[in-house]
């Protein structure tokens, strides 16, 4: 292996991979079909509680838990009424990154709309942020312009690899959007080289939600992520660097078809522990991420509180009881959830959590979502990895998201602390 100045890791997210979307070539992954056969590949990724996207890129990174790292959601709790804005920030992460230990190390790093990365230590840092006008909606191209750094970074990308954008560009509803993005991580590999480049694709994602975990847009997404992987690749040959260089590609989390959701603070309403209308004087509240929801107390030494929410729970009819399992404290320090959170509700397959505090408990939806406990097999995420270092041929039964910090570190000879997660020895060229 390169000596760790001169080897590069390429992680490519694609946010809502499946591992099927690589085993099975019905989905039309031909290019990271073809990778998987020059190194490893895992037939699941377990990922973290909740399983969304910003808790889960923050433990690709730093190889701990929610719990330790501290991004605990995508969005903040917000009982005094929702903002719209989510985690944007890197001085959230509490432990050290791949990006904070390259930097320490004098290496160069380059961060593609990875997610938490507003302030981050990447040397090139083109972030996923916007602005939010007064109808909530968001303002990404501006926030880019502003916000991309070294200064005058955002107008070599618009002049070299992206043109002159508009904010339509960075619409979720475009896969448009995702060839930006891989232009953007293509440009910056070929010209700066990067020892660690993180590239996050967002549209699976986007009509996993929309459309439920298969659909004609699904495909279309899966199909134009993987031309983006060829892409990456293509950039590294451009470079020069192809046999110092080690991509993997993984994403954050599976996806579950729903057909209902759950507000269970129209349960803390009728009880008197939380007013819409008086928010500043909420005792309890939910916070959802998706299939999974955390309650909050405003007294976090509450137990009389605590003691009469789960007495709710308990005392719906038994049919709405087995829509969702209760997580104790101890539950959640085990799998290393938020530990602000008095407890948690694991929705069962096919019902997610709204925080809507009006109208029914139960209600109809359609589409996908994630954010469920990570204990069974449609949440999974995938994984391969292939290029320098990596053994040819394998295949890792069951992995976790925490398991990728120490392999990055371990390329790039970087001094991360242990965390949560193992070095995968077995993925490693002997």
């Amino acid at each position: 292996m390169a000596n760790g100045q001169d080897q590069h890791v390429i992680l490519i997210s694609i946010d809502g991979l499946r591992p099927e979307f690589y085993k099975d070539p019905s989905w039309n992954m031909v290019n990271l079909r073809q990778a998987m056969k020059e190194g490893v590949y895992a037939d699941g990724v377990d990922g973290v509680f909740p399983t969304v996207t910003y808790p889960s890129h923050t433990t690709m990174i730093t190889g701990v838990k929610p719990l330790k790292h501290g991004v605990y959601y995508n969005t903040p709790s917000e009982p005094l009424g929702i903002t719209a804005k989510w985690i944007w920030d890197y001085n959230t992460i509490k432990t050290p990154t791949i990006f904070s230990a390259a930097k320490d190390k004098g290496l160069k790093t380059a961060s593609v709309y990875w997610p938490v990365s507003f302030n981050s230590p990447a040397t090139y840092n083109f972030p996923e942020y916007w602005y939010l006008s007064d109808k909530k909606a968001r303002i990404t191209l501006k926030a880019l312009k502003e916000n991309t750094t070294p200064a005058g970074l955002y107008e070599e990308l618009e002049n070299n690899a992206l043109g002159k954008l508009e904010d339509i560009d960075f619409s979720g509803d475009y896969l448009g959007l995702d060839d930006n993005l891989a232009r953007t991580g293509c440009y910056l590999i070929r010209k700066y080289k990067p020892a660690f480049t993180a590239i996050h694709l967002v549209m699976v994602d986007h009509f996993e939600h929309e459309e439920g975990r298969d659909g004609d847009k699904v495909r279309a997404a899966v199909a134009s992520a993987d031309r983006a992987v060829k892409s990456i690749r293509e950039a590294v040959d451009m470079a020069g660097i192809t046999k110092n260089t080690t991509i993997i590609v993984t994403g954050d989390h599976g996806f579950v078809d729903i057909h209902a959701t759950l507000a269970p603070n129209v349960l803390l309403v009728k009880a008197g522990l939380y007013d819409p209308q008086k928010p500043e004087d909420w005792k309890a509240y939910f916070h959802t991420a998706g299939g999974g929801c955390f309650l909050q107390l405003k007294d976090k030494n509450d137990k009389q509180t605590k003691e009469k929410v789960l007495q709710l729970l308990k005392s719906l009819p038994v049919q709405q009881q087995q829509t969702f399992i209760i997580k104790s404290r101890e539950d959640l320090d085990a799998i290393g959830a938020d530990p602000t959170a008095a407890l948690g509700l694991a929705g069962q397959q096919g019902y997610a959590f709204s925080p809507t505090a009006t109208g029914e408990f139960i209600r109809a939806a359609k589409g996908g979502t994630h954010g469920f406990y990570p204990d069974f097999k449609e949440i999974q995420t995938g994984f391969v990895a292939f290029g320098n270092g990596i053994r040819k041929g394998g295949v890792i039964p069951q992995m976790g998201l925490v398991d990728i910090a120490p392999l990055v570190s371990n390329l790039l000879q970087l001094d991360m602390p242990a965390g949560d997660g193992l070095l995968l020895n077995g993925v490693l060229a002997k």
